[in-house]
């Protein structure tokens, strides 16, 4: 095959390392465990967690190191397995180390990298196999094959999506649901602002991954706006009420090309528990309910009639414009830097494509499917990111027909790891630490040939009906930190794909490659 042995990255332009910087707090569980790339012929990475923070940029050392501290459902000692007993806890991933004597680490070369890498890279397992390796302090293009062909990246997309809210939208911006006063006496409105992740659990029953949420993760609770807007109404007089929904915020088709009911709902401004059937289900892709905002609007309706405030028939969905009035009641989501690093770490379609639409809004486009993959490549070109061959359909990668070369991948990373985007550090916090966390929980166990990275590679994973995708950051033996994405097409089991792709990252991480 053909390959690249040095060069600039696509795009132009040198990021370099993280440097310390306060905050930051990983989440989740995911991909080949609760929430992994879907199942059957088209799912791709499913359920999540979220976060809370009011310093939301921070290094991968320092994120990794409050994930130590209990910061964030991924970070608590419940959330890793039990084969971590046996391993060092995940070093502070992303600090780039010196020498004793204080010298520079040298940067692999291209010649280092191809003896490393042509054993593994020869797996048949992989099929069609494109990749590109980069220096994250440089910003240099190291080694690389097929680097600048577009390939489908299945849920490393999630990448794109994420740098571009962190770009457009400050990172302690939280999304929120309110419910106003309608236009009538006694009509009232739930009106949705697009957060997938209000739940309607008590708080002590929310899980995110698994994991019991904490004060920094825990997401707006339908309960708590049912009580502000009684004891509103109580205060008003008002005892007896009509439930109005609104939706509006949202355009276009609810329903995704690749739509399943199970690693995806139907996509609406207005939804509770991401329109799971069961809230509490652990299931990879669980069962969604029909209507999603239907069902939020009821439960809201149960939960107002529990503070003995009377609800006539059944919550109606209003059209767009209708006037509203005072606000009752108003319950916010964590903030985008929190909800990325759920996103990420999780692999969540769901609060993917909502935080997608969340960037159309800013960039002042229709937010729906097309919208926000309109916004998102609008974002990324505005940061100095070419993209040839690229094509967005949504914001999850659900959707086999986007297509992303190796370089935009490897160029998004090191953006993330840029001091001078500090804004999009939730970007590195928020990817999966291997055999610790998320959806990479349960990959680099002894065994696999890549036991030796736990803990040192921090990656996205991506996987639809025969592809399977991998990008991240990894500290190589010397202490130098790059960026690698790796893309594949075959037709061998998906679980001995990702293995191939994880001994690829396990040889950079064991190589200096000089």
């Amino acid at each position: 095959m053909a390959l690249l042995t040095g060069g600039a990255l696509n795009g132009g332009g040198a990021y370099a390392a993280p440097t310390p910087s306060p905050g930051g707090h990983g989440s989740g569980h995911g991909d080949d465990g609760p929430g992994h790339d879907g199942r059957g012929g088209g799912g791709n990475d499913g359920k999540g967690g979220s976060g809370r923070s009011p310093s939301p940029a921070a290094t991968t050392a320092t994120a990794t190191a409050s994930q130590g501290a209990g910061h964030g459902p991924a970070a608590t000692a419940s959330a890793i397995s039990g084969a971590s007993a046996r391993r060092p806890g995940p070093p502070p991933a992303g600090l780039v180390l010196q020498p004793a004597d204080g010298a520079a680490v040298g940067i692999p070369t291209a010649q280092g990298l191809q003896q490393a890498l042509a054993g593994v890279l020869r797996d048949s397992s992989l099929g069609t196999v494109t990749f590109a390796v980069a220096d994250a302090t440089s910003g240099q293009l190291l080694y690389g094959s097929g680097e600048n062909t577009a390939a489908t990246p299945a849920s490393t997309t999630k990448l794109a999506t994420s740098v571009a809210a962190l770009a457009l939208i400050p990172a302690d911006t939280r999304i929120a649901t309110r419910v106003v006063r309608g236009a009538g006496a006694g009509d009232i409105t739930l009106v949705g602002g697009g957060d997938p992740t209000l739940s309607a659990l008590p708080a002590g029953q929310v899980e995110i991954g698994g994991v019991a949420a904490d004060a920094d993760t825990a997401p707006a609770s339908l309960d708590s706006l049912a009580r502000q807007t009684a004891a509103a109404l109580k205060a008003a007089g008002t005892t007896s009420v009509r439930l109005g929904y609104d939706t509006s915020l949202y355009s276009g088709t609810d329903r995704h090309a690749n739509y399943d009911a199970a690693n995806i709902p139907l996509m609406t401004a207005l939804m509770v528990d991401e329109g799971r059937v069961d809230p509490r289900s652990r299931e990879d892709a669980p069962a969604r309910v029909a209507d999603p905002a239907g069902a939020a609007a009821e439960q809201f309706a149960a939960l107002l009639r529990a503070q003995g405030v009377a609800v006539e028939g059944r919550a109606t969905q209003l059209t767009a414009g209708q006037p509203a009035g005072a606000v009752l009641g108003e319950v916010e989501s964590p903030t985008v830097a929190r909800l990325v690093e759920r996103l990420l770490t999780t692999s969540d379609n769901t609060l993917a494509e909502a935080i997608a639409r969340q960037v159309a809004l800013a960039a002042h486009r229709p937010a729906g499917f097309e919208g926000a993959a309109s916004a998102v490549t609008q974002t990324l070109t505005g940061l100095g990111v070419q993209l040839p061959g690229v094509v967005l359909n949504d914001g999850s990668g659900l959707h086999p027909g986007n297509a992303i070369p190796p370089s935009v991948l490897v160029h998004l990373l090191g953006l993330a790891a840029s001091p001078d985007h500090p804004e999009l550090r939730p970007v590195l916090t928020g990817l999966p630490i291997a055999g610790f966390t998320g959806t990479l929980g349960k990959r680099y166990g002894a065994g696999s040939g890549a036991g030796d990275a736990a803990g040192v590679v921090r990656a996205k994973t991506g996987s639809l009906s025969g592809v399977n995708t991998l990008a991240g950051t990894v500290v190589d033996a010397d202490g130098r930190l790059l960026s690698f994405a790796v893309m594949t097409r075959t037709t061998a089991p998906a679980d001995n794909a990702r293995a191939a792709m994880d001994r690829i990252a396990a040889r950079l991480a064991a190589c200096g490659c000089r």
